[in-house]
């Protein structure tokens, strides 16, 4: 779900949101801030395998410049995507001769995604070679991607 917006993006993440789950999801979109990070915790507790989840606690954390905790959920978030879509930790499939579909909604794309947001907060935590690092895994996989990593490549480079 979408802080902001309190749009619902589940399509997007891989699946079904749990009621319980979409309930603390709702709670923490209108939460004040300094509410939201229990919350989202707590939806993470209940459903570890959520992908929505780990991107509200990566925003909201992000959102907050607390990046060690942004970083925290998109590395859980991100272990979390290889293990349902089937990926290493370079994105290739785990089982021989498998396909990955970055280009359509679910945990393969959920992956590719959080790469781009750890890249960012490398970036912002001053690691600029493990955020280039991340954005060449990104064009290797899938350049044509369109998940915004040209944005993040741009601040990289110094040229935003």
């Amino acid at each position: 779900m979408n802080l902001l917006t309190g749009e619902t993006s589940d399509e997007y993440f891989g699946g079904d949101v749990p009621a319980a789950v979409r309930a603390l999801l709702q709670d923490a979109a209108r939460a004040q801030a300094d509410e939201r990070a229990v919350l989202l915790w707590t939806a993470q507790a209940l459903a570890p395998r959520c992908l929505a989840v780990y991107y509200a606690l990566t925003k909201h954390h992000a959102t907050r410049r607390e990046l060690a905790q942004a970083e925290r959920a998109a590395r859980r978030g991100l272990a979390e995507a290889a293990q349902q879509a089937g990926l290493d930790d370079t994105g290739a499939p785990r089982v021989a001769g498998a396909t990955v579909d970055f280009h359509g909604t679910g945990p393969a794309r959920f992956w590719l995604f959080t790469q781009k947001a750890l890249a960012f907060l490398a970036l912002r935590s001053g690691r600029p070679e493990e955020a280039r690092d991340r954005l060449a895994l990104i064009t290797r996989l899938e350049p044509q991607a369109r998940i915004g990593d040209d944005v993040i490549a741009r601040l990289a480079r110094g040229s935003f």
